[in-house]
């Protein structure tokens, strides 16, 4: 979690003029390391240290941007790096939507256990959060949304619903009211119990392929664009967009949000019908996790698929305005 902290001091300390004196890589073995070590004591953690960690972490996301321009300014960046921003992005988004979002939160479509653990491990790799967290979190949202016990609502600010819920332990009674399935299921817990190692993976792998510059890319920068892209479907798409169904919450369709996080942008589309699949219902909605689940679908790797069907979408608008109380869960 400390790993964009200190890539920001550099930036801050380090004039340019000893730039070529520097060896960044030695930075990035340190950081490397570092994301192992918190992995291996996370269960060590007071809940003080926990929180300086995730507030470094918040800190960090926002602080790489001004480092990237500082790198930037006597750097080229060659297709190697921007290859692997592109290539681990996407892979880590697709771990987050179809892995930890639609397989495992809302049992939207059912795979084998290695497919279930390629995603999960590649969601991990992205978020310095484990599935358990993740999903309780989340399910969390769908029942209170935008009322009391909303983890991330806008109404409670912003900046709260985009990074600063972040800083609040998943309190245990949570985990136990809405995460007992995931807590009794070993693939899951293993993954979960192990997620600072991949998450330390997902910034090894690029290093290993490019040195510094390949860790700045497919590492900082990747991790940093995605973090804020995943909060922004909380924030953004709770305060701007479109609202074809009658939910009880603010939860809207944000066409760029959308594009960007691979389909969960369609924030209302999802909030109609919690476990539907596919979050694009139009052809122009790209939903890229939802492609993914059709192709999985067409080659015998997923099946019970929760499709959205014509008829499905008009009964739940029906179904949305004739009963207000009506959760997205139900």
């Amino acid at each position: 979690m400390f790993v964009f902290y200190f890539g920001s001091l550099s930036a801050i300390k380090v004039s340019r003029q000893r730039r070529k004196s520097m060896n960044p890589e030695y930075f990035g073995i340190g950081l490397i390391t570092l994301a192992l070590i918190l992995g291996l004591t996370e269960k060590k953690l007071s809940f003080g240290t926990f929180r300086f960690a995730n507030l470094i972490y918040v800190i960090g996301i926002f602080a790489i941007v001004p480092y990237c321009i500082w790198w930037l300014w006597g750097n080229n960046v060659g297709p190697t790096e921007l290859t692997l921003f592109v290539v681990m992005f996407s892979l880590t988004g697709l771990g987050t939507g179809v892995g930890y979002h639609r397989l495992e939160t809302h049992g939207s479509f059912k795979t084998k256990p290695s497919i279930e653990a390629f995603f999960l491990i590649l969601g991990a790799m992205g978020l310095p959060t484990g599935p358990i967290d993740f999903c309780v979190g989340h399910y969390a949202h769908h029942i209170n949304a935008d009322k009391e016990g909303d983890p991330h609502s806008p109404r409670d600010g912003f900046w709260h619903s985009h990074v600063g819920h972040i800083l609040r332990a998943t309190p245990k009674d949570l985990q136990g009211k809405f995460g007992q399935r995931l807590l009794n299921d070993k693939l899951v817990k293993a993954i979960d119990e192990s997620k600072f190692v991949w998450f330390g993976l997902g910034l090894l792998i690029p290093y290993l392929i490019a040195g510094w510059p390949g860790l700045l890319w497919g590492g900082f920068i990747r991790i940093a664009y995605h973090n804020h892209v995943t909060f922004s479907v909380n924030s953004i798409c709770h305060t701007f967009g479109n609202r074809p169904f009658d939910t009880q919450d603010d939860s809207r369709n944000n066409w760029l949000i959308g594009v960007l996080s691979f389909g969960e942008g369609f924030h209302n589309n999802h909030h109609a019908k919690a476990k539907w699949a596919y979050h694009g219902l139009t052809w122009w909605q790209i939903d890229v996790n939802g492609y993914v689940i059709r192709l999985l679908e067409r080659l015998g790797l997923a099946w019970d698929v929760v499709k959205p069907t014509p008829e499905d979408i008009q009964a739940r608008k029906k179904q949305l305005k004739l009963s207000p109380g009506l959760t997205p869960i139900d």
